[in-house]
């Protein structure tokens, strides 16, 4: 199969179940509103690390959100409940909490329950008011710009995470350029968020080391400098690969995703020194979720 003159390998990337919630935080202003966001997401690329992965999902208008604010939806992924119940609440105290005007509120409102106000407002020190209106309750924790809402719970709910493609290009520009598109594809979409830095990973990695103590290491096949030090699935022409890696709440999410970053990557084709879409997979031993590229795209 090509596209534009890419070739589109005949693959599948091999994505896995994970534990997602939504948290909705608001603000003052966009400014403010971002600084929360973007502290609440930071060192969230992979679970291998991290422990979790998290990004923006997309900018509310105040007609969106529980208080009238501007506001910012963000989504974690977390390989287990209470991995993502202890991320949520620090990140939320550490980052969320300590950003000026910031309030925050669930954006899920179904699956099983999240503590999160019910955790922080302890650092009210007993100051703390609870307040329930309809079934939701918030918490009001005195802060020294004012008061801090925090809604008491959140939910999570079944997920996937690790859903991938492969851009193969003649030079590193080539390969920036076409996943720059393929981010700004997805970032339109619900669902879904590109957790590694600008959407884009340079790193992508395989199962297993020479190292014993490495989970996961270099994808050897893919690197240009390794060429005729190990089995390469580069083709001659290429100098450099970037991958695109997506988690979503639905799996249908995560596959509409890849076929819109796939498609925005391919737009300018071969002329443009993209060469070949392939994914990541691990010979799905490893992960329930097979998306093949052949059909995800029209």
């Amino acid at each position: 199969m090509e596209l534009n003159g890419v070739t589109i390998k005949d693959t599948f990337a091999e994505a896995f179940p994970i534990k997602a919630a939504r948290l909705i935080v608001t603000a003052r202003d966009e400014k403010w509103a971002m600084h929360a966001a973007t502290a609440a997401t930071g060192f969230a690329t992979s679970v291998i690390a991290c422990k979790i992965e998290a990004g923006i999902e997309r900018n509310l208008t105040a007609s969106e959100t529980p208080d009238g604010r501007f506001g910012v939806s963000l989504l974690f992924f977390a390989v287990s409940g209470t991995e993502l119940e202890n991320q949520l609440q620090n990140r939320i105290g550490q980052c969320i909490l300590t950003s000026p005007t910031s309030a925050v509120f669930s954006g899920i409102d179904e699956g099983k329950v999240v503590g999160i106000g019910k955790a922080i407002r302890y650092f009210g020190d007993g100051y703390q008011i609870s307040k329930k209106f309809g079934t939701r309750r918030y918490w009001r924790i005195p802060v020294m710009d004012g008061e801090f809402v925090c809604e008491d719970v959140t939910h999570r709910v079944d997920a996937v995470a690790g859903g991938n493609f492969l851009i193969v290009a003649t030079n590193v520009e080539a390969a920036l350029f076409a996943a720059e598109r393929a981010v700004a594809a997805i970032a339109s979409l619900p669902d879904v968020i590109t957790p590694f830095p600008g959407g884009v990973v340079r790193s992508g990695s395989k199962v297993g080391s020479k190292y014993k103590f490495m989970t996961a290491s270099t994808n050897d096949a893919y690197c240009p400098t390794l060429r005729g030090l190990v089995e390469s699935d580069l083709p001659s022409e290429s100098q450099a690969v970037l991958e695109i890696v997506i988690d979503g709440l639905t799996e249908e999410a995560v596959a509409n995703a890849m076929r819109e970053g796939i498609l925005a990557a391919c737009t300018h084709g071969r002329k443009e020194g993209v060469i070949e879409i392939t994914a990541s997979n691990f010979g799905g031993k490893l992960g329930k979720h097979h998306f093949h590229l052949y059909k995800l795209l029209p």
